[in-house]
């Protein structure tokens, strides 16, 4: 399976993962984990040619579903990806900050 957990997510984002969100823009909007660029499933193969081929991308999404999808997806595609187990919602639960707004 395609996933990583939540502790193991933080400290790659302390490293400085490469993290994309594939909620809708509505959604994050309202709140995102800081520094993820948002990428929409819905429009996931759009985005391939400007994701890093050197080093594992991670995907989040509300709580983990349509990331493992994403990640799915992305590994047809030769990208190392992994879904955040949990997504944004158990970033939030574990008192880690969320950003609101569109900038990454």
């Amino acid at each position: 399976m395609r996933e990583v957990d939540l502790e193991s997510f933080a400290a790659d984002m302390a490293a400085g993962a490469f993290v994309i969100d594939v909620r809708e823009p509505d959604e994050y909007v309202a709140g995102h984990v800081p520094g993820v660029h948002s990428a929409p499933l819905s429009a996931l193969e759009s985005v391939l040619d400007v994701l890093p081929v050197d080093r594992t991308v991670y995907v989040i999404c509300a709580t983990g579903n349509r990331s493992l999808r994403a990640a799915d997806r992305l590994a047809a595609h030769g990208v190392d990806a992994l879904s955040v187990a949990g997504g944004t919602t158990g970033w939030a639960r574990t008192g880690r900050p969320l950003a609101t707004g569109t900038a990454a």
